[in-house]
């Protein structure tokens, strides 16, 4: 049978036999309601209703929204809200977090052409690694120091546009994550981010996971800051499964419940091959890449074969991560080196390491051969001929699980 796999913005076919075929997940298939309608319906629901809290004050609004490696509709919700922003003190500020601040073609990906032409004056990008744009703010119990983007402290009004998602090592993505990591310094950034290597640092963990608890902690700086939260759950089209608006905590807590159901897949066994697919727009560069590895591994026996599918469109990504695989000769050499420090990067490369240290990773993406296996993946031109060479190399008993979202859709062992 022909199973299509998403690639870049496209798909390519391939070929399976029946009886090798263990599953194919999907997003789950959800009803979409009229998303415009959905979005002024919760904002009007919710306390306060969005255009009471404009109306609150007269001063400065700085909305927070995602970048181009998030699949956040922002461009939706600035379109719905247009009319209420008019003749108002407001900014756009894209949180970057340590990321590189975004190009033309994607702050128009971002927001669409029309809203950014719009508003071409009032659109901002943070760039964490600009001391000219941070202000500390104090340091958390943890010891992170507190390092935020100066508009966001000095603004009177603060409204976070984002999209909750599992996330392998802060449980979630969304809600506090707008603000820290998502506008704050590279030294908080990298001070959190240490946390990853923790074990309670993991998928959907909430409960006692450092680096979820860091970054509530650090977020508590603008309690008395007026802040309006919207969070949205996607479906697999990145269309707009529910909405959640209102404060910053309660919003988050019920877009969690809904991407819980939505993202998680239960199954019933282990797979001797997994392929797993960052699809568009995950599928920016392996950095970003990294996280259909990670719930791809969850789905995959040990001594596996994982099969990352991913464009890679922009490359490799951060050079850190990508350095400290390259310069160990094992798997277990990187784990050993991140015992001793720490720079921003390395939790990827720890994470790599660790699937690498137990099992064979192997990648279709657009990256030189070289590249791919200084990261300690085989390099496959076509997913079709990674997809044979799995099935040839697991035996004649061996079956092929396919996760077409394996960004996003974290897949959960019924007997775990």
């Amino acid at each position: 049978m022909y199973i299509d796999v998403p690639w870049d913005t496209a798909s390519v076919p391939v070929k399976v036999e029946r009886e090798r075929l263990g599953d194919i997940i999907e997003s789950k298939t959800v009803k979409v309601r009229d998303e415009a309608a959905l979005l002024r319906g919760i904002l009007a629901a919710s306390d306060p209703p969005f255009r009471e809290f404009l109306d609150q004050s007269d001063g400065s609004k700085v909305f927070i929204v995602n970048d181009a490696t998030r699949p956040t509709p922002t461009h939706k919700v600035i379109q719905v809200i247009q009319s209420d922003l008019e003749e108002r003190d407001i900014s756009f500020l894209v949180a970057t977090g340590a990321h590189r601040p975004p190009g033309e073609s994607e702050l128009e990906e971002i927001f669409g052409r029309e809203v950014r032409e719009h508003f071409l004056e009032k659109i901002f990008s943070h760039d964490s690694r600009d001391d000219r744009q941070l202000v500390n703010m104090g340091r958390t119990s943890r010891g992170t120091p507190i390092w935020m983007n100066r508009m966001v402290a000095e603004a009177d009004q603060l409204v976070l546009l984002n999209s909750v998602e599992p996330h392998y090592f802060a449980g979630y993505t969304g809600g506090r994550k707008s603000l820290f990591p998502g506008v704050a310094g590279f030294e908080t950034i990298q001070t959190n981010h240490k946390m990853a290597l923790s074990p309670q640092a993991s998928n959907l963990a909430l409960a006692d996971n450092p680096v979820h608890e860091d970054m509530m902690e650090a977020v508590e700086v603008f309690a008395d800051k007026p802040i309006y939260s919207l969070q949205m759950v996607l479906d697999r089209q990145h269309r707009i499964h529910s909405a959640h608006a209102g404060s910053l905590k309660h919003s988050f807590q019920d877009a969690v419940i809904h991407a819980d159901d939505h993202y998680v897949v239960e199954i019933d066994h282990r797979f001797d091959v997994v392929v797993t697919v960052a699809p568009y727009p995950m599928d920016y560069d392996l950095y970003q890449s990294q996280k259909a590895l990670e719930n791809g591994a969850m789905a995959l026996k040990e001594n596996g074969v994982l099969i990352l599918v991913s464009s890679c469109r922009h490359g490799i990504g951060d050079e850190t991560f990508f350095n400290l695989l390259a310069d160990a000769s094992t798997p277990a050499q990187v784990l050993e080196r991140v015992k001793g420090e720490y720079v921003l990067g390395y939790h990827k490369a720890a994470r790599m390491a660790h699937i690498a240290d137990r099992n064979e990773m192997w990648g279709v993406t657009n990256i030189p051969d070289e590249d791919m296996e200084a990261a300690f993946m085989r390099p496959f031109p076509t997913v079709q001929k990674a997809v044979d060479s799995a099935v040839n190399r697991k035996g004649p008993e061996a079956r092929v699980l396919f996760l077409m979202d394996g960004s996003l859709t974290v897949p959960r062992i019924r007997e775990d």
